[in-house]
């Protein structure tokens, strides 16, 4: 392998390639709207099957229980302090 300052500053202009696409990359990534696209599609995801469209109704009601359930605790709470 020859160390010809031709061959140096090709691997640099790669290397500096490399590395504006890292960046670009990072800064898509840790965009606001790329993030909350992302968790959107994730929540979506847990309550809708994606191959079928359907809906997934034992996350839905885990989830609708989750919430009877600590409204439920807030009501008796508040019964036995007053």
């Amino acid at each position: 392998m020859s160390d010809t300052p031709s061959d140096i500053e090709r691997e640099i202009e790669e290397a500096r390639e490399r590395l504006a696409g890292t960046i670009d990359q990072l800064l898509y990534r840790s965009h606001p709207k790329t993030i909350v696209s992302r968790e959107v599609a994730q929540v979506k995801a847990h309550y809708v099957d994606a191959g079928t469209g359907e809906p997934r109704t034992d996350n839905i009601l885990k989830t609708v229980g989750a919430v009877v359930g600590v409204i439920a605790l807030f009501v008796v709470v508040r019964k036995i302090t007053r």
